[in-house]
């Protein structure tokens, strides 16, 4: 087998098998660039006595906007485009915007980008305090410890990886030797790159998130995910908050309240379904601002309806009729009440 592809997958109809894209392979390129440019774009690049590299976006470096774009792209396995969009027409919802599509919307987004890999160590095992993050990006798709992955029928093998760690603080070796292990990776094979919310490329990256929080929404309705061929969203991109609560509300309003997403479906059954239930808006606690939310429900994600992580508003085209539907609203009034645009004192 290609070191550097999946599994074959053997189709329903018997017909040849084929071989999903290596979403490690197809990012390294993207690696290599933001390892390289990591000066211009405000990130810090150390290694371990192993080899292993670690790029801080914005623990004690400063990062960039365009660093949480590429590392966004990085997130996506190399399989779909983000961008920035200046917006200073009429009334506008908020004057940036942060844009991700893709082709391969089920792979990028769920096989890789998705923050599902939970990594932990306790006091004991770290020498000090305790740590936790979620991983995303490419190397979940080595180290396969979701159940989603069974589901995805997918696995990668590379002998390279990168994850995006979502933590205010550095990985410890206890959690590095843990990913080196469960991805087979050598020590030099792997590159960790650590965005906390509460950086600028941590909010451009969690932001970027909006087609993905599409498709997970999409996974959980039960929707089989075949079914979603084509994908791009739109989101608002606040401002960082230096609290990382509110930070992280910050980013979930964004894609709650300001995300805007147009999938592309085989079926028109599909589109109709998804363009009624897929908005956040179907949600219990819909309605005011992400960190009040949480805060309420005493900082525990697992209390809140799941229908909530979705995006505001959808359109669902179908490729059956040509028909495209519609559901859900953005709440721009929440979002400036939240963010500012007040006007400077003379």
């Amino acid at each position: 087998m290609n070191p550097t592809m999946s599994a074959s997958t053997p189709t329903p109809d018997n017909s040849p098998p084929t071989v999903a894209p290596s979403v490690n392979a197809l990012s390294e390129r993207l690696v290599a660039r933001l390892l390289d440019d990591a000066a211009r774009l405000g990130v810090s690049i150390t290694r371990t006595p192993g080899g292993t590299v670690i790029a801080d976006a914005g623990v004690a470096a400063p990062g960039s906007i365009e660093a949480g774009v590429l590392i966004a792209r990085i997130c996506m396995g190399g399989l779909g485009r983000v961008g920035v969009r200046s917006n200073f027409d009429a009334a506008p919802l908020w004057p940036t915007m942060i844009e991700a599509r893709t082709s391969s919307p089920v792979l990028a987004c769920l096989g890789s980008q998705y923050a599902g890999w939970s990594l932990s160590a306790t006091k004991e095992q770290t020498g000090g305090k305790k740590f936790f993050s979620l991983g995303s990006g490419p190397a979940r798709a080595l180290a396969v410890k979701e159940p989603l992955f069974a589901e995805l029928g997918y696995r990668d093998r590379h002998e390279r990886g990168v994850l995006v760690l979502e933590v205010d603080r550095m990985p410890p070796q206890f959690v590095i030797d843990k990913v080196l292990h469960d991805c087979g990776l050598a020590p030099d094979g792997l590159t960790l790159i650590v965005t906390p919310t509460q950086s600028v490329a941590g909010t451009v990256q969690v932001v970027a998130r909006v087609l993905e929080v599409a498709l997970h929404k999409t996974h959980v309705l039960g929707v089989p995910l075949d079914e979603v061929v084509e994908g791009a969203g739109s989101a608002p991109l606040p401002p960082p908050a230096p609290d990382g609560i509110q930070a992280m509300g910050r980013t979930n309003d964004a894609i709650l309240y300001g995300g805007r997403v147009h999938l592309t479906v085989k079926h028109d059954e599909v589109a109709r379904r998804l363009a009624d239930s897929l908005p956040a808006a179907n949600s219990r606690d819909y309605g005011r601002p992400f960190a009040d939310i949480f805060t309420s429900f005493n900082f525990d994600f697992y209390q809140i309806d799941p229908a909530l992580f979705a995006p505001a508003e959808v359109w669902v085209s179908s490729l059956e009729s040509g028909a495209t539907y519609h559901g859900g609203r953005i709440e721009s009034a929440l979002l400036q009440a939240q963010w500012g645009g007040k006007a400077a004192a003379p």
